[in-house]
Parts: C-alpha cells; sequence; structure tokens
C-alpha cells in the first residue's frame, strides 16, 4: 500500500504530475476520455483516463514544495508508474519572458531542497522523454533549473548557480525518479518575473493546456 495515496482508480503507466490539484483536473477534462478520479486522499487529486492515442494516462497533483511532490512520485512508483513529466511553473532568473515554456536540462536543488543521499551532480531529466518534448514543442528552450524551498527571499540569499529559472519541485522528483527509475522530464512555465509581475490566470491556463498536450503526446509509445 503506497504511504499517501489512496487509489480509487487504477493507476496508468504514464504520468503528468502538476503541483495544483486544480489544474489536475484542468488537464484531466482537456485531456482524457472519461477521466476517473484516482486519488483525493490529502487533497492530491488525480484522475485516469482514456488519452488521445487511445491509451491510459493518470494526471496527478504533486502539491507544493519538493518535499510533498518527491513522496507524491514514490506512491506512484509503488503503484506501477514508469514515465512520467512534470507540468510546472517556475520564476525568470534572467532573459526568459512570461509565458515561457522551459524544457529542464537540469535541476540543481537549492537550500533546504531535497537531494538524494551522496548525490553529487545535479539530477537530469530522462534524455528520451525529454527529447520526445522538444519534438513537440520546437518554441520552448533547454534550461538549466535551480529548486529552491522559497521562491520569496531576498536575491542575496540565492544560490551561485548559473539557472535560468528557479521553482520548487523539479530537482526534489528527478531525485526520487532516478532512485525508483522512473523516466521523468520537466516541461515549466514562466509565471513570474522580478521585472514584468505575474503571468495572467487566463494566459497561465492557454499555457498550461499546451504544454499538457505536447506532454501526453512525449509519453506515448
Amino acid at each position: 500500500m503506497p504511504a499517501r495515496l489512496r487509489p480509487t482508480a487504477p493507476i496508468a503507466a504514464r504520468a503528468i504530475l502538476v503541483g495544483d490539484p486544480g489544474r489536475a483536473l484542468m488537464l484531466a477534462q482537456e485531456l482524457l476520455a472519461r477521466p476517473k478520479m484516482s486519488n483525493h486522499a490529502r487533497g492530491l487529486w488525480g484522475y485516469t483516463g482514456t488519452a488521445a492515442d487511445g491509451r491510459e494516462l493518470t494526471i496527478q497533483s504533486t502539491g507544493m514544495g519538493g518535499p510533498s511532490a518527491s513522496v507524491v512520485l514514490a506512491d506512484l512508483a509503488d503503484l506501477g508508474v514508469r514515465r512520467a513529466i512534470r507540468i510546472g511553473t517556475c520564476a525568470s532568473l534572467g532573459t526568459r519572458a512570461l509565458g515561457d515554456l522551459v524544457i529542464v536540462s537540469e535541476a540543481h536543488p537549492g537550500q533546504g531542497a531535497f537531494a538524494s543521499p551522496g548525490a553529487t551532480k545535479a539530477p537530469r531529466p530522462d534524455a528520451k522523454v525529454t527529447a520526445a518534448l522538444q519534438d513537440r514543442l520546437p518554441e520552448a528552450r533547454l534550461g538549466v533549473v535551480v529548486s529552491l524551498d522559497s521562491l520569496y527571499r531576498p536575491e542575496s540569499d540565492l544560490p551561485s548557480i548559473l539557472a535560468e529559472a528557479a521553482d520548487m519541485q523539479t530537482a526534489s522528483l528527478l531525485a526520487t525518479a532516478a532512485e525508483h527509475e522512473v523516466a521523468l522530464a520537466a516541461l515549466l512555465v514562466v509565471t513570474e518575473k522580478s521585472d514584468d509581475g505575474e503571468l495572467r490566470e487566463e494566459d497561465l491556463e492557454e499555457a498550461a493546456k499546451r504544454a499538457g498536450g505536447a506532454a501526453a503526446d512525449a509519453l506515448s509509445p
């Protein structure tokens, strides 16, 4: 029995992971035929249904932050998930504009972020799943991400890492994926930038739908 999830419907071998339960519901309605709620324990809504390719796909919320995301992915691995894509949000640390899509090339754990014991390198996403995302989203560029315990901190407290964006989950998910032999990639929407404020909610929804469709295609056999 998984530690946190309490599945009420079968879990597919492939999954899209999002932090926000509401976004999981939105993507389930957008991408799945006849989705069934596969988890509601702890408010971590998850759905399983038939994707456009005729195969089962699970869309699961992971909550906020690395610790929550890592235990959810560990449970999904125990339930049979073998390939997954994180669709999340991030803050630009450089030239990435609001609404840009960032395909993660590597993710550095910042202070407070979970990392595998003894890890000496930043965890990297699965090469095949990442390449499939690149094929389906030619407008998205690869980028290095730093995963922090909080996005709201003085710039002087940011780690000295050459990263283009910051989020709160990707490094933890990649470390957990490596531990549990899950092929994982990550696709992030830039929703914050210090000079430009925040992405409008309607624009975020459209970007998430575009990202979700590409992720579902990238996870096709």
